[in-house]
This record gives C-alpha cells, sequence and structure tokens, in this order.
C-alpha cells in the first residue's frame, strides 16, 4: 500500500495516526526510507520502513462501508461469552487488538463490554477495555468524519443495559 505524507494510516494497537514524514534513515551501512506516523491519541511517533508496511500490519482506515460491521460485532449477543481463564483470555484478546483488524477489536470491546455487566473489570481488564474503546471510536471517528465525542456516545449507547 503506497501511502502519502498527510494520509492517515491504523498501527495496530496503537490506533490512527498521521503520516508526517518520509524519513531517509542510515542504519549498518544500509539507507532505509522510514514513514514517521505521528498518533493522533498521544502524539507518539511511530516509525516504520516504507517496504515493510503491511508486515507491520499498518493499513489505512477503514471506508464508510466498514463501519456498519463494526456496529454489527458491537451490537451481537448471540456470540456465546468466552470462559476461558483470565489469563488465556488476556493472550486471547491482546492479540486479536494487536492484528489492528477492526472486527476483531470490536470483538474484544463487545465482550469485555458485556463482562463489565456482569462483573467489577480487574485492573487489566478495564485497561484492555479502555485500549479496544479507544481503538474503535478513533477509528469510526475519523471514517466518519466525526468529533470523537458523537462517536463514543453512539457505542456506549450500544452497551446500555
Amino acid at each position: 500500500m503506497a501511502f502519502q505524507v498527510g494520509d492517515k494510516a491504523v498501527v495496530p494497537a496503537h490506533g490512527v495516526g498521521v503520516i508526517t514524514e518520509v524519513e531517509r534513515l542510515d542504519m549498518g551501512g544500509k539507507a532505509f526510507e522510514v514513514f514517521v506516523i505521528k498518533i493522533l491519541d498521544n502524539g507518539m511517533v511511530y516509525k516504520v520502513p516504507v517496504q515493510n508496511t503491511t508486515a507491520n500490519g499498518i493499513r489505512a482506515v477503514v471506508g464508510p462501508d466498514m463501519i456498519p460491521k463494526i456496529y454489527e460485532v458491537l451490537r451481537d449477543r448471540e456470540t456465546p461469552a468466552d470462559k476461558q481463564t483470565w489469563n488465556r483470555r488476556y493472550r486471547e484478546y491482546m492479540n486479536k487488538i494487536r492484528t489492528g483488524d477492526p472486527l476483531e477489536v470490536a470483538a474484544v470491546l463487545r465482550d469485555l463490554a458485556r463482562l463489565k455487566v456482569e462483573k467489577t473489570l480487574s485492573f487489566g481488564e478495564r485497561k484492555m477495555y479502555d485500549q479496544a474503546h479507544t481503538l474503535i471510536i478513533q477509528e469510526v471517528a475519523v471514517a466518519r468524519g466525526l468529533d470523537e465525542a458523537s462517536v463514543t456516545q453512539e457505542i456506549d449507547d450500544i452497551f446500555k443495559v
């Protein structure tokens, strides 16, 4: 995928960022071109070699046609809750978040939101819930051209009991 300076891209587990420049780095006698991506949520700078964007999971923000599918995953109440032990569930959820796939991240958010209704989330669960929540809100807001507050309200309304 060819990105240009100014394009928005999704960095798995970090969120939506803007490509601010293409930088040339010399390492070990070899020259590399890297995309410099500034993450919108926290200002973190992420650098990835231009030729490795796909291998690192960097992708374009989803199109508007994908938003209904994300909301469908969030609304799904038919999928049974994961009954694994917490540490196995944690590993599985983190792997889903690391894929950067919005449907996988939405599934993690949905499952943790359902668990949140049943019990108080542990610190680790709450942190993972917040991460999945932020990732989905950022991407949907950018994809739809809306502010994050209105998308947050829409998503929170989905989980109201």
